[in-house]
């Protein structure tokens, strides 16, 4: 596993259910809210700061998602796109990546296809049976409540980082 982690260099989300708790709130005139946990949000930037990439593909799309996403400085956004593993294949040959160098973490069925095929295959503890027997690694925290923070420590301290990427709050 440790080993998977070593060479990775993007980790893929999907948003709900992962990096959101997964629920929809909807308001009469419209309106959309989803939560984000601010501690995903530090691990993100620790993660990138320790020179791994971070992405968002996500089957829904949404001006929030949007807005976090340029609040935490990932540039590589995809929503509105269902098949999970043609949008990774896609970004992966862009950036000149193969799928061995990215982890990608989700949460249920739309999910599964990038979780098998990607180098390291993430879930979160509340995700759907079938992901999280098909993972390679199962947060402790559930969706929306940690578990990216949780999979960015992981990968940072299995690339021997943690120090570095951490001084400056010591």
């Amino acid at each position: 596993m440790d080993l998977k982690l070593a060479q990775l260099r993007m980790l893929a989300l999907d948003v709900d259910g992962v990096l959101s708790d997964g629920k929809l709130y909807l308001g009469n005139s419209g309106e959309e809210i989803k939560t984000f946990n601010i501690q995903d949000g530090l691990g993100i930037k620790l993660l990138q700061h320790s020179g791994v990439m971070v992405a968002i593909i996500t089957g829904r799309s949404s001006d929030i998602v949007a807005r976090r996403s340029a609040e935490l400085g990932i540039n590589h956004v995809i929503q509105g796109r269902a098949d999970k593993l043609a949008a990774l294949t896609e970004l992966a040959g862009k950036l000149t990546l193969s799928l061995a160098e990215i982890a990608y973490m989700g949460d249920d069925l739309p999910d599964l296809a990038a979780i098998k095929a990607c180098g390291c295959g993430m879930t979160v503890a509340d995700g759907h049976e079938s992901v999280r027997v098909a993972a390679d690694w199962v947060s402790s925290r559930c969706g929306g409540e940690g578990a990216v923070r949780e999979a960015c420590e992981v990968i940072i301290r299995a690339q021997g980082n943690w120090d570095a990427v951490t001084e400056v709050y010591q």
